[in-house]
């Protein structure tokens, strides 16, 4: 995220070095460099990834570690039309734009999106930075997991949307009834309802029984 942030930052430094630059930041903006900051300041005595409150630079601002409304691991994808992107995953997933970075050719240098309880953040290919997106490279060795209220009616939103399935929906052995498509993009998520709590026991015979190993 830093690197992307900060080579959009440079690029558009060089277009417009004035002051003028830095007052036309969004709220956006000014919120991420904030955060990109605390990241980057000594903590005090609290164990990495607790979660727990630290001093700044300065000793004289408490921040989190974890910031607000993020959870420990956030997905970072890149894609070939951030823009377009950022459309799609708004129609198939629900999700909601927190904010975009605009970057020099009509591209998405930083986005973050909330999809329920999670946060994405994605931006468009800069392959100078060595960004590059699935399209790109090939495919990916990366699925997402994404857990919704109904699997059976998110997946055909995605693909009117423009997904692909790959895997059709149907129920689990490890008790979830999931569906696996590719986004536009050339991301691979598996979309997924729980329907039952299976025990690692239950789990293990079933798992024997469905690849016809016997009980």
């Amino acid at each position: 995220m830093h690197r992307l942030w900060e080579a959009s930052a440079q690029v558009e430094a060089r277009a417009d070095p004035g002051p003028s630059r830095i007052a036309g930041l969004t709220d956006g903006m000014r919120a991420l460099a904030s955060r990109i900051d605390a990241a980057a300041a000594p903590s005090g005595d609290t164990m990495p990834g607790s979660g727990a409150v630290g001093k700044g630079r300065t000793g004289a601002m408490a921040v989190k570690a974890i910031p607000e409304g993020y959870h420990a691991v956030t997905p970072y994808l890149i894609v070939d039309g951030a823009a377009r992107a950022i459309d799609f995953y708004t129609r198939a997933f629900g999700a909601r734009e927190l904010f975009r970075m605009g970057a020099p050719g009509d591209k998405v240098g930083h986005a973050e999106l909330q999809i329920a309880d999670s946060r994405i953040m994605l931006a468009d290919e800069f392959p100078e930075m060595g960004a590059r997106s699935p399209k790109s490279i090939g495919g990916t060795p990366v699925s997402l997991l994404l857990y919704v209220a109904d699997v059976d009616a998110v997946v055909p939103r995605a693909v009117a949307a423009g997904a692909k399935v790959v895997r059709a929906v149907q129920d689990q052995f490890y008790g979830d009834r999931s569906g696996n498509i590719e986004d536009p993009f050339g991301h691979k998520w598996t979309i997924a309802t729980h329907k039952e709590d299976v025990s690692p026991e239950e789990m293990e015979r079933r798992a024997r029984a469905a690849h016809g190993q016997g009980a």
